[in-house]
């Protein structure tokens, strides 16, 4: 089980092949091969990229993602 790399909750929903949304403080997870991106859903909709405030050691691990 993977924990959102914002809040750390494991309230996580999956909403697509490779997107995952938190319920803890609705951020958007893509996996993209072994690369993790963060996005803020705005209020139109919208997709706003919070990769430039996590590190890569902050994401989880990708395997985990693909176990489950």
């Amino acid at each position: 089980m993977i924990k959102c790399p914002n809040c750390n909750s494991k309230d996580i929903g999956k909403i697509g092949s490779h997107q995952f949304y938190c319920w803890g403080c609705f951020i958007e997870l893509t996996v993209n091969g072994d690369k993790m991106s963060v996005y803020q859903v705005e209020e139109d909709g919208t997709l706003s990229s919070l990769d430039d405030l996590f590190f890569e050691d902050d994401l989880p691990n990708l395997s985990e993602v693909h176990a489950n």
